[in-house]
């Protein structure tokens, strides 16, 4: 189940699935990425405050380019052309942006190891969410996975090519298309479900409908603010 918590005044959305890791959701009063230099200071100061909240000096973001490419993350790494990272240590925190696109965390209990994926229309027709599980090298029955805030079944409307690319990734497509409507939640919950993954938590916001929490690049011609999916492990 998805909860608001709070960081320094500011508004995270968190999952209660997983709580062996620090994993959380910024939102438009928290977020960390943005090309508008009248708010620079206001995302340096927000990425501080999670810094503190974790207790890191690091936080690690790669570019992202709507790829299938998924990276181990280190301190003195550099991720171009990235969008999946996995973090195998605690002396960091990761974090990949998103503002209608599909944030995917998938969390290994039993390895201590988890990832965090940027699953937009492009990424989930290449399957980056089930290449990332098969990365991990994880017992699919040990992971857990939390499908955060993105654009909603209603919302996202696509081209017929689209749709096909994406259908080519299930076995079972039933309610996950509508004419030109794509569920992105549910095509990254039944790529996870068809390869054993039990445990899954969806988050019930849209970026689009619920415009007033979060960013949506459909919503807001093209905005260059996100936000964010973070992870730190304990």
């Amino acid at each position: 189940m998805f909860y608001f918590e709070k960081i320094n005044s500011k508004k995270i959305l968190k999952s209660d699935l997983i709580t062996k890791a620090e994993i959380f959701f910024t939102t438009k009063e928290s977020f960390i990425k943005t090309q508008d230099k009248n708010l620079i200071e206001t995302t340096n100061k927000n990425k501080q405050d999670i810094c503190d909240f974790l207790n890191v000096q690091f936080l690690i973001s790669p570019q992202q380019t709507h790829s299938d490419n998924i990276n181990f993350a280190e301190i003195d790494g550099k991720y171009p052309n990235t969008d999946a990272l996995i973090c195998t240590k605690n002396n960091f925190g990761i974090y990949l942006n998103y503002a209608d696109c599909t944030p995917v965390i998938l969390y290994d209990e039993i390895k201590n190891i988890a990832a965090i994926i940027h699953a937009g229309w492009r990424g989930s027709a290449k399957s980056i969410t089930i290449k990332t599980l098969f990365k991990m090298g994880s017992n699919p029955k040990d992971v857990s996975a939390i499908i955060g805030p993105c654009i909603c079944f209603n919302c996202f409307e696509t081209s017929l090519d689209t749709i096909s690319e994406l259908k080519k990734t299930l076995r079972n497509t039933d309610g996950l298309f509508y004419e030109r409507y794509a569920d992105l939640k549910g095509i990254n919950k039944r790529q996870l479900t068809e390869q054993g993954v039990e445990k899954i938590d969806v988050c019930p916001y849209c970026t689009c409908c619920n415009n007033d929490l979060f960013f949506s690049y459909r919503n807001e011609n093209m905005t260059t603010n996100r936000i964010s999916a973070v992870l730190k492990l304990n």
